[in-house]
C-alpha cells in the first residue's frame, strides 16, 4: 500500500523559509520533495505504509523545527 501526506508550512519571509529548505534537503532523499512558494515550505511525503509514513514525518518535522530555531537565532 502506498501513502502519502502534503504539508504546507508559512513563514514571516521568504529568505527564512529558503534557508530552512536549504537545511533540510540533503535529508529528504527520494521520501520528501520539499520546495518554496512564496513564503511557504511545501512537502509531499510518500511511503509504503502508514508507518513508515510516520516515521519520515516526524523525522522531516524534527528536522525542519531545528532548522527553524536555528533560523529564528538570527
Amino acid at each position: 500500500m502506498d501513502v502519502a501526506c502534503d504539508i504546507v508550512i508559512e513563514f514571516d519571509d521568504t529568505e527564512k523559509v529558503k534557508t530552512v529548505l536549504k537545511s533540510i534537503e540533503v535529508d529528504n532523499f527520494d521520501f520528501v520533495k520539499s520546495k518554496v512558494n512564496g513564503k511557504k515550505l511545501e512537502a509531499q511525503i510518500k511511503a509504503n505504509s502508514v508507518s513508515s509514513l510516520l516515521h519520515t514525518l516526524d523525522d522531516y518535522l524534527a528536522c525542519v523545527s531545528v532548522a527553524m530555531k536555528v533560523v529564528d537565532k538570527d
